[in-house]
C-alpha cells in the first residue's frame, strides 16, 4: 500500500498531484471558455441556418407573388427583382438587372418621369399608383403600378418597392358590368315609353297614308311641295319606328329557347340572307369555316341577327370595296369556347371609339345611316348566351369582331 512506499516516492507522488492541481486550476478558465465558445459556435450555426431558411422562405414568397415586383434604393439601383418580373414582357433575368440603375433597365418611360415618380415617394412617404397601357406582340395589356415606401432602418425612407399588377381581365369584367347596367337602363327606358312613342308614330303614318290616297295620282307625285314633304315625313316616321324597335330589344325578355346550333350553319344562313343586299356589291366574301363543325347552345334567330349586324357594319366600313372574311374555330381564345369572327379590311376603329361602340346610340356612321343600337343589341344577345363579343381594330388595317360562345362537345 501507500504506507509501505519509500519516503522519497511518497514525496514525488504528492508533488505530482499538487502540480496537476495547479495546472488544472490554471487551465480551468480556458477550458470553460473553450466549452462556451463551442456552445456559442453551435448556437450561431443553428441561428445562421434558421436565418438562411427564413431568407429563402421570404424570397420564395416574393417570387411566388402573381405580380411583378422590384426594389430600388436611393441611388436608383435595383436591389430586388422577383420571378414575375423575369417572366414579364421584358423577360430580364435577375442577375442581369440587380445592381444596375433602374433607368437603364426600364426604358418604356422617360428617365426623368420615372425619377420624378421615385423622388415623390422618397419625399412624401406616400404610396403612388397609376395605370399603364403596354402593347407587346400585338396585344395590349393594362397594368396598375404601385410605388410603396420602405424603411430599412429608422424613419428615413431607404428604398421604394414597385409592384406591377396586370388588371386587363379585371378592366374587361368591369367594362362588361358597366355595359350591362347601361343596357338595363335603356331597357327600362324603352319599356316605359314605347307605347307613348309608337302610338303617335302610328297616327302620323296613318295620316300620311290618308293624304297620299287623296293626292291626284294616288302617290308621291302630287303637287309640290306637298308630295315631297309627305315622302320626307314617311321616311322619318319609318326611321323613328326602327329606333323604337331597337329599343324594344332591350325591354323584351331574353332567355328565349336555346338548343345545339352549328356555327358554320349560322354563318352560311346569315350570308344567304344578306348576300343580295345592295351594300355587298364590290365586296368579296371569304369563308374560313372549321371543318370540325363548332357547336354551341344558342337561339339560331338571335345569332343570325348578331352576325347580320356585324356583316352589314363590316361592309359599311369598306366603302371603296374590300374583302369580308367569315371564320369559325374552336379554342382560338380559350379551349372551352367556339368562336365566330367577322373580319373586314376597311377603315378601322380608333382605340377611343372601341370603348364606346357597344353603348346604346353611339355610332361612327354619318347622320341618318345608323341609330347606334345595332352593336348594343348584339352585345345583349351574346351576353344572354353566356358569351362575349370582342373587337380587334386599328385605323387603316380593318376590324375583327369576335363572338365567343361556350362550346358544346
Amino acid at each position: 500500500g501507500f504506507a509501505s512506499q519509500p519516503t522519497s516516492e511518497r514525496r514525488g507522488d504528492g508533488l505530482r498531484l499538487r502540480t496537476l492541481g495547479v495546472i488544472a486550476d490554471v487551465l480551468a478558465p480556458y477550458l470553460a471558455s473553450a466549452e462556451l465558445s463551442s456552445d456559442l459556435a453551435g448556437e450561431v450555426a443553428v441561428q445562421s441556418r434558421e436565418i438562411d431558411e427564413q431568407r429563402r422562405f421570404t424570397s420564395l414568397i416574393v417570387d411566388s407573388l402573381p405580380v411583378g415586383l422590384y426594389v430600388v434604393d436611393r441611388d436608383y439601383l435595383i436591389q430586388a427583382w422577383n420571378r414575375k418580373r423575369e417572366t414579364g414582357t421584358q423577360g430580364l433575368r435577375r442577375g442581369e438587372v440587380v445592381g444596375r440603375p433602374v433607368f437603364e433597365v426600364l426604358t418604356r418611360q422617360p428617365a426623368e418621369q420615372l425619377r420624378a415618380e421615385f423622388d415623390r415617394v422618397f419625399a412624401t412617404g406616400e404610396i403612388q399608383q397609376q395605370e399603364m397601357e403596354v402593347t407587346a406582340g400585338g396585344e395590349t395589356r393594362h397594368y396598375r403600378i404601385s410605388k410603396i415606401p420602405m424603411r430599412l432602418e429608422g424613419d428615413e425612407i431607404s428604398h421604394v418597392i414597385t409592384i406591377g399588377e396586370d388588371v386587363t381581365e379585371r378592366q374587361a369584367i368591369q367594362a362588361r358590368i358597366a355595359q350591362s347596367e347601361k343596357l338595363a337602363a335603356v331597357g327600362q327606358l324603352a319599356a316605359g315609353v314605347m307605347h307613348e312613342i309608337n302610338n303617335p308614330l302610328a297616327t302620323i303614318g296613318a295620316c300620311v297614308a290618308a293624304i297620299q290616297g287623296r293626292l291626284p295620282d294616288g302617290g308621291w307625285k302630287g303637287p309640290e311641295p306637298v308630295g315631297e314633304s309627305l315622302e320626307i315625313i314617311d321616311k322619318e316616321v319609318d326611321r323613328c319606328t326602327r329606333i323604337v324597335d331597337g329599343l324594344l330589344d332591350f325591354s323584351r325578355p331574353q332567355g328565349t329557347s336555346k338548343g345545339p346550333v352549328s356555327l358554320n350553319q349560322i354563318v352560311t344562313d346569315t350570308l344567304f340572307l344578306v348576300k343580295h343586299h345592295q351594300r355587298f356589291k364590290r365586296r368579296q366574301v371569304v369563308l374560313e369555316l372549321d371543318p370540325g363543325e363548332p357547336r354551341a347552345a344558342g337561339n339560331s334567330e338571335q345569332l343570325i341577327q348578331v352576325l347580320m349586324a356585324l356583316m352589314l357594319n363590316a361592309v359599311d366600313a369598306m366603302e371603296e370595296g374590300g374583302t369580308l372574311t367569315l371564320r369559325t374555330a374552336v379554342g382560338r381564345g380559350r379551349a372551352d369556347e367556339a368562336v365566330v369572327e367577322v373580319e373586314d379590311n376597311g377603315v378601322g376603329i380608333p382605340r377611343d371609339d372601341q370603348r364606346k361602340i357597344f353603348e346604346p346610340f353611339y355610332t361612327t356612321k354619318a347622320p341618318g345611316r345608323g341609330t347606334g343600337l345595332g352593336l348594343s343589341v348584339c352585345y345583349g344577345i351574346v351576353q344572354d348566351h353566356r358569351g362575349r363579343i370582342e373587337v380587334d381594330s386599328a385605323p387603316g388595317r380593318g376590324s375583327i369582331f369576335r363572338v365567343c360562345l361556350p362550346v358544346l362537345p
